[in-house]
């Protein structure tokens, strides 16, 4: 059974991501120690002993869809009330609406611990959490009078509806369309696929933001506008009217996570004979819907970020309970009697630490991406403008690297569990399944790699990435001068690897400058794992550094002598690798 690792979560929070420095500094408000540990603990005995019970049920029960209502797992719509009325849904809302203005370094803390206990219940509340956000930004202030509150304290869950059949990713070929009414309303008409929690009966309203085209619009994405659509419509005195015209056609048949209801929306089809077109309100400007839906998006991406780390914890709590019981062979390590438990053996050893030490780094770089968030959003000029272009550095590779990270560790896990992890009984098949989902939406990580190569590595003229890169080397310099026990030569090659990366990124920025922007994409994916690879060992350092245990001194080492390694790797694959790859890749294309 989970047990949610908070002081783990806490230390990378205070000592790796610099939430400590910002609660010192007085920077967020009144919010001190005391009060975030309360909250991590509250947070994860919820998670641990309320949360997580219902996991199995919602694994193999699913969401059902009947009559175009959707009705979740044994347990899950209760369990959803008492977790808003823990206030857990207002945790970063704005105060003049009902929400506790908390940072995102502590909504991050507990999202993870959501997510490990059910990452299907987990994700339904994020994308409300988003909504929030974009409204609370772009939308008039009619609109945020009437659905902030609510979507604010869980009373109401919102959507986020990007996806059609004929689009995928590409948002340019989106074609649901928005007619004015005449009366500053639109009637919206078109499909959305993949819509996560579209219908559900968690809450009697249910908010979309939908993606559409106005009939004058320009091609392309800069043609988008995004539209407000609930699903009932809200009278003047707030409560709810009419029925709207929208709702969940078919629900996906899906590798994992069932609970979740991943739902096919129609919008303006006449549902219940109503007049066909489903009324919504412009949120923004005309023609600017992919900025206001990205104010959502990129909260999204760290999100599902978070959603890797925590499946990576949950399946290494998982394999490691089973390596502790499972006694299989002699071990030169154990001096019992019988058969060892499997922990003793070095190759499960290999494979427990290569979970904790990804895992590890893969939560320290989420963290610090949305310390970088908190601190755009209280700094002001220059400051604020450094700080913004590290989230935006950093959010790629929080997206990307840790989900990328949840499948590689949840398969380990699977490993370790031998012939029992391909049995859906002990659940360490579960986590492996649910995982998968994760490096796929909110923009496949192929699309986070090109994000990064071509839109962040230019930031701050290109110098930004490399003023990361020099915190990351005296992060380096900090562990190689502290002669802390146990760290071995993690300095060393720590510096071996930043090099590598300074030489890569150079070589990327250079191909860029030139215009050859096929070779720089060729090596974007292989740049991603190495930058994060990087961070993670550079921040693994530094929680080394702050421990006085010893124990994340030794993890280090590991990280740096056993995953790290594969820095000169990936630089090789950056600069050499994109002739072969572009020259063999003609060979895939059907003519």
């Amino acid at each position: 059974m989970y047990k949610a690792p908070v002081d783990r979560i806490a230390f990378t929070l205070k000592h790796v991501a610099g939430l400590r420095e910002a609660l010192r500094s007085g920077r967020l408000g009144d919010l001190g120690e005391d009060l975030v540990d309360a909250i991590l603990q509250e947070a994860g005995r919820f998670a641990a002993e309320e949360v997580a019970p219902l996991y199995k049920a919602g694994d193999q029960t699913g969401a059902v869809l009947k009559d175009a209502a959707v009705t979740t797992p044994p347990g899950w719509k209760d369990l959803y009330r008492r977790w808003i009325e823990g206030g857990w849904n207002a945790l970063t809302g704005p105060e003049e609406f009902g929400g506790q203005a908390l940072p995102m370094m502590l909504s991050v803390g507990v999202l993870e611990m959501w997510n490990s206990a059910s990452m299907a219940f987990g994700i339904g509340p994020t994308l409300t959490m988003g909504a929030v956000e974009a409204l609370e930004k772009h939308a008039s202030e009619e609109l945020k009078r009437t659905y902030l509150e609510k979507l604010v304290s869980g009373e109401w869950m919102g959507t986020m509806n990007l996806t059609e059949p004929q689009a995928g990713s590409d948002l340019a070929a989106l074609r649901a369309r928005a007619q004015p009414a005449g009366d500053g309303t639109y009637r919206i008409f078109g499909q959305k696929i993949f819509i996560t929690y579209g219908e559900h009966d968690f809450t009697d309203n249910i908010v979309h933001l939908v993606l559409a085209r106005l009939p004058d619009a320009p091609a392309g994405t800069r043609g988008i506008s995004l539209f407000l659509v609930p699903k009932f419509l809200v009278n003047a005195d707030g409560s709810l009217g009419a029925r709207n015209d929208v709702f969940c056609s078919g629900l996906e048949e899906k590798l994992g996570i069932h609970g979740s209801p991943t739902c096919t929306m129609i919008y303006g089809d006449g549902f219940g004979g109503a007049e066909p077109g489903a009324v919504g309100w412009l949120i923004g400007e005309e023609n600017r819907g992919l900025a206001c839906m990205f104010t959502m998006m990129n909260n999204a991406r760290l999100a599902v970020g978070m959603q890797g780390v925590a499946i990576a914890e949950a399946a290494f709590q998982k394999a490691l309970a089973y390596a502790n019981e499972r006694r299989q062979g002699k071990a030169a390590s154990y001096a019992g009697q019988g058969m060892a438990p499997i922990v003793h053996h070095p190759d499960v050893q290999r494979n427990l630490l290569t979970m904790q030490a990804l895992t590890e780094a893969a939560r320290s770089i989420a963290y610090s991406c949305a310390h970088a968030i908190d601190m755009a959003r209280v700094s002001e000029g220059d400051e604020a403008r450094h700080w913004q272009e590290r989230a935006n550095l950093l959010t790629p590779l929080a997206k990307a690297f840790s989900t990328d990270v949840g499948v590689e560790v949840a398969s380990l896990g699977v490993q370790v569990h031998g012939g029992m992890g391909f049995i859906e009984e002990t659940g360490a098949a579960a986590f492996y399944r649910d995982a998968r989902i994760a490096p796929i939406y909110e923009g496949t990580n192929g699309i986070q790699a090109i994000d990064l190569v071509t839109r962040k590595l230019p930031l701050g003229e290109g110098e930004h990435v490399h003023a990361y890169i020099d915190e990351l080397v005296a992060m380096a310099g900090a562990a190689r001068s502290s002669n802390t026990a146990g760290l071995g030569n993690s300095a060393d090659l720590l510096d071996q690897a930043l090099d590598d990366l300074s030489e890569a990124t150079r070589f990327l920025q250079d191909l860029e400058a030139k215009g050859e922007t096929e070779q720089a994409l060729a090596g974007a994916t292989p740049y991603l794992r190495l930058i994060s690879l990087c961070a993670g060992g550079a921040y693994l350092a530094r929680g080394a550094l702050a421990d006085t245990s010893g124990g994340r001194a030794e993890l280090c080492r590991f990280y740096a002598e056993n995953i790290l390694v594969e820095a000169p790797a990936l630089k090789a694959r950056v600069i050499g690798g994109a002739a072969s790859l572009l020259a063999a890749g003609k060979a895939l294309v059907s003519p």
